[in-house]
C-alpha cells in the first residue's frame, strides 16, 4: 500500500504518515503477536516503528506495584524492555532494518555518560548499529539541557543516530532546545513527540505551530486516548488486560465527567454518520496538516486496519465536523 510520506525535519529521512506504537509488545500482546503486527504493517506501508527503552512489561509491572499496590501479573510478559527486545528479534528474523525508520528513546539521566551507555543498551536489544532518530522521552531538570543536546549530538556525530527529537516536552522546553542548539551549534531537535487526541489537544495551541514554525517533524501518539475515545471503559470499573488495567496511571488522565461527554459525543457523531468511532478519532489526528505522522498503538491487526482506514477517510475530505467545548 503507498502511505504518503513526508520528510523528518531537516534531515533525509522520510516518514509514512501512520507509524506503529510499540509500547504495548510484551506489555498487552506476546511475542507472536507482535511479529505479526509488525508483518502486517510493513506490508500496508507503515514503516516507522516507535519503541523506547521504558516501554516493558517488567517495568509495567513493577510501576503498578510500586505506584499503586497492586502485585498482580497482567502483563503477558515480565520482561523488562521486552518492546525494545521484541522489535530486534523480529529485525533479525527478517532481515527488515533497512525497510524500517527505527525510533528508540531514552528515559532520564540525560547527563553525556547515561546517554552513551543507555544508547549503546538500546541498539543491542535493537540488534542493530543505529537509530534512525533517538529521543529524550521526557525533559529531565536535574540535568543541564546544554549537556544532554551535546550528549545527543556526539550520538549522531559517530553515526550511532541519524537524528535527535524529544518526546513530551512542553513547548517552553522546545524552544530552550532549539535555542540552545543555535547558539552551541550542536545538532538540534528534529522531531517533537506530544500525545494528541479529542480528549487532548494542547498542543494544537502552541507546540504544533512552533513545530511547523522551525519545520520539526510532529509526532502525535495515542489518537484513541489508549482506548477511551472508542467508549468502551465508560461505566465499566475494569477491563482486565487492556491498557486501563495493565497502566492504571490512564484512569487520571481520562477521569472527569468533562472527559466522558466528549466520548459521548463522538459516539452520537459515529452513530450519526455509521463511521466507527475509533476511526473518527484517529482521522481526527490525521486530518491536521501539521501532524506529519500519528503513532497507533495496535494489539491486533484489526486496530491497524482502522487506522488505515483512518488516513482514508482524512484525505478524502469528507471527515465529518468534530467540534467540541
Amino acid at each position: 500500500m503507498q502511505i504518503e510520506k513526508r520528510r523528518l525535519g531537516n534531515t533525509e529521512i522520510y516518514v509514512p504518515r501512520l507509524g506503529l506504537g510499540c509500547a504495548t509488545f510484551g506489555r498487552e500482546i506476546d511475542e507472536q503477536t507482535s511479529f505479526a503486527l509488525m508483518d502486517y504493517a510493513l506490508e500496508q506501508g507503515i514503516t516507522l516503528f516507535d519503541t523506547a527503552e521504558a516501554y516493558g512489561g517488567g517495568q509495567a509491572r513493577e510501576g503498578r506495584k510500586t505506584r499503586f499496590g497492586i502485585d498482580e501479573e497482567r502483563e503477558v510478559s515480565g520482561e523488562f524492555h521486552s518492546s525494545e527486545k521484541i522489535v530486534g528479534r523480529w529485525l533479525r528474523s527478517t532481515g527488515a532494518r533497512k525497510q524500517v525508520v527505527l525510533v528508540s528513546k531514552i528515559t532520564t539521566h540525560l547527563t553525556t555518560d547515561h546517554t552513551r551507555s543507555a544508547l549503546d543498551a538500546s541498539l543491542e536489544r535493537l540488534q542493530t548499529d543505529f537509530l534512525d532518530a533517538y529521543l529524550f522521552h521526557r525533559y529531565d531538570s536535574t540535568v543541564p539541557l546544554e549537556e544532554s543536546m551535546a550528549a545527543m549530538h556526539e550520538a549522531q556525530q559517530s553515526g550511532r543516530i541519524r537524528s535527535a527529537g524529544c518526546s513530551n516536552f512542553n513547548l517552553a522546553q522546545l524552544r530552550e532546545a532549539d535555542g540552545i542548539s543555535k547558539r552551541d551549534g550542536v545538532g538540534r531537535l528534529e522531531v517533537s513527540e506530544t500525545i494528541f487526541n479529542l480528549i487532548d489537544r494542547a498542543a494544537k495551541r502552541d507546540i504544533l505551530p512552533f513545530c511547523h514554525h522551525r519545520q520539526i517533524s510532529f509526532f502525535g501518539y495515542s489518537p484513541l486516548a489508549a482506548g477511551f475515545l472508542t467508549g468502551k471503559y465508560i461505566g465499566v470499573h475494569r477491563i482486565p488486560g487492556s491498557r486501563f488495567d495493565v497502566v492504571p496511571d490512564y484512569n487520571n488522565l481520562y477521569a472527569g465527567p468533562e472527559k466522558s461527554r466528549i466520548v459521548s459525543d463522538l459516539l452520537a457523531v459515529s452513530g450519526r454518520t455509521g463511521i466507527p468511532a475509533p476511526r473518527l478519532a484517529t482521522a481526527w489526528a490525521l486530518s491536521h496538516p501539521e501532524v506529519t505522522t500519528v503513532l497507533v498503538g495496535a494489539r491486533s491487526v484489526q486496530h491497524l486496519q482502522n487506522a488505515l482506514a483512518a488516513l482514508d477517510l482524512a484525505g478524502s475530505g469528507s471527515l465529518p465536523e468534530i467540534t467540541f467545548a
